[in-house]
Order: structure tokens, then sequence, then C-alpha cells
């Protein structure tokens, strides 16, 4: 069977650990990476969550820093920063739901869908909103890493920083919003890149995938 580009490029890419500070990702391809991240589906397309895209080399270098010193973050061109809501409130499902409206014209079970939404939701303990909100950004990084590697740009998504000091640096907190993901966006250097050689890795199929007929 033949691979189809994507899944060529899916095995083309990694999770860059050395990337090239000459190199500098176009504009027209970061734009492309952030719209993907922005068509990406999200629960009840509510998009809990912003991304930041930073090219600031003094606020990527204090980022750096609280982030177990990951080069890419400063030797990429690009670091998107994933971040969710701290929890939902009827004033952004309201926002939502008008939204729809503007878009869609008056739709009666629209307003009832998300005022049922508003009804589960809200009750809800702040952590299980905001982990809820976060897991929609994950979606999101999965489309970005996936548009990335179409357009042949390095990535490295990146869990290991302290999301308290990265919410710090940003002026999360007053926004209602937690960082939870890190992504740089940059080019390999292909002689400093210890991964790059290695082979990839993944479970085999019958191992993974169970099939119910």
């Amino acid at each position: 069977m033949s691979q189809s580009t994507l899944m060529e490029k899916l095995s083309w890419r990694y999770a860059t650990k050395k990337m090239d500070p000459e190199q500098v990702v176009p504009q027209d391809k970061v734009d492309q990476i952030v719209e993907a991240v922005r068509m990406a589906p999200t629960s009840s397309g509510t998009q809990p969550f912003e991304l930041f895209v930073i090219t600031n080399p003094g606020i990527r270098a204090e980022i750096r820093k609280v982030a177990w010193d990951q080069s890419p973050i400063t030797e990429g061109s690009h670091l998107l920063v994933f971040a969710a809501w701290d929890n939902y409130s009827a004033d952004r499902i309201d926002a939502v739901t008008a939204q729809m409206t503007d878009e869609r014209g008056e739709i009666p079970m629209l307003n009832q869908y998300y005022d049922n939404l508003k009804a589960k939701y809200l009750p809800r303990d702040e952590t299980v909103n905001h982990d809820h909100a976060a897991r929609q950004a994950y979606i999101a990084l999965g489309f970005a890493l996936a548009a990335a590697a179409e357009l042949g740009v390095d990535s490295t998504p990146m869990e290991g920083f302290d999301p308290a000091k990265v919410d710090e640096i940003l002026g999360l907190k007053d926004r209602g919003l937690r960082s939870v993901l890190l992504l740089p966006l940059g080019y390999r250097q292909a002689d400093g890149d210890w991964l790059l050689p290695m082979k990839k890795v993944r479970k085999a199929s019958e191992t993974m995938v169970t099939l119910i007929d």
C-alpha cells in the first residue's frame, strides 16, 4: 500500500531537539499553522483556549529558563503557547452563543443547547472545567503538528515547563488563562540533533489497534 503525502510527512516529523537559530519560518507558513489551530474542532465549538505566537527573543529566553532549558524555545524562530481558559463562565459560553447566532441566524435549539451546557458546566469544580478546556487545546496541538509537518516546518511539543511561571511571564492570570502547552517552530539543525538519525519508534498496529466487527 502506497503512503499518502500526509503519512510521508508524519513519518518525516519528529520532536526536534536542536533547531538552527539562523533559519526563520516564513510568515505565510506560520499563518497556515495558526489557521490550522483556529480550525481545529473543540467540544461544543467553544474553542476554550487562546494561542500566543511569540517571536520576542527576551520573552522566549525567560520562558526557556522555566522550561527545563529546552533549546528549541530560543533556537526556533517562533514559539506557540496554548493557554486554556481557567474556567467556564456564563459570559464565555454566552459569547459562543452570540457568535453562532450572528453568523448562522437565530436558531431556537441553539440557545437551548448552550443553556443546557451552562447548566452542566457552571456548577462543576474549576479544576474539572480547566482540565476539559485544556483537552481542547491538545486537539488543536495535533492539528498544528500535522500542519507544520505538511509545510516542512519542524516543531517540538512540550509539557516540560512550569505553567505558573509561564503564566506570570505572559500575564495570563489576569486574562483568565493558564498555559498548558508550548510548541516551538523552526528548522532542524541536522548535524547537531542527536535524535534525527534515530529510527522512529511506534507501537505496531496489532498491539495498539483493536478491531471490533
